[in-house]
């Protein structure tokens, strides 16, 4: 039974996600995905909209994800690719090299990102819509109302 293990925050789940999990499940016969938790994202500077137990549910829910584990830290990626016995470390694009020191314990790759969505563009977006950004929006519209009442 080959084994395909993988890793990734999952927040904010969408279609270029279940892609890439697609794409890794096929390479194997067996897909394990490591979901960073929220205390691992805090050290990495990140803070997810979805909290860790949501977001690894509704990874171990997609159908070719056949586990899902815990990713507590950096280092555990080594420790995992042996009690697993995985045989691929596949990875997003946008980590190509930075995992290249496992090859010594397994195949090691990096598959292409979709194109034109990611957590990151959905959460600038959000952004764009918080409480503060209406206000500025909704001013702005009574603004512009009353400079057409006085062309009218």
């Amino acid at each position: 039974m080959k084994t395909v293990l993988t890793y990734g925050t999952f927040d904010l789940f969408h279609i270029g996600h279940l892609r890439l999990l697609e794409r890794l499940s096929s390479l194997g016969d067996r897909l394990v995905v490591g979901v960073s938790t929220d205390e691992f994202n805090a050290t990495k500077g990140k803070a997810t909209f979805i909290p860790y137990a949501e977001r690894a549910e509704i990874v171990a829910n997609i159908r070719c994800v056949h586990s899902v584990i815990p990713e507590n830290d950096w280092a555990q990626k080594r420790h995992d690719i042996v009690r697993l016995k995985a045989d691929v470390l596949g990875m997003g694009d946008d980590w190509v090299g930075k995992f290249d020191e496992l090859k010594d314990a397994c195949e090691v790759i990096y598959l292409p990102r979709t194109a034109g969505i990611s957590s990151t563009t959905i959460k600038d977006t959000l952004k764009a819509v918080d409480r503060d950004n209406l206000l500025k929006i909704k001013d702005a519209l009574g603004l512009l109302e009353s400079i057409v009442r006085n062309f009218e």
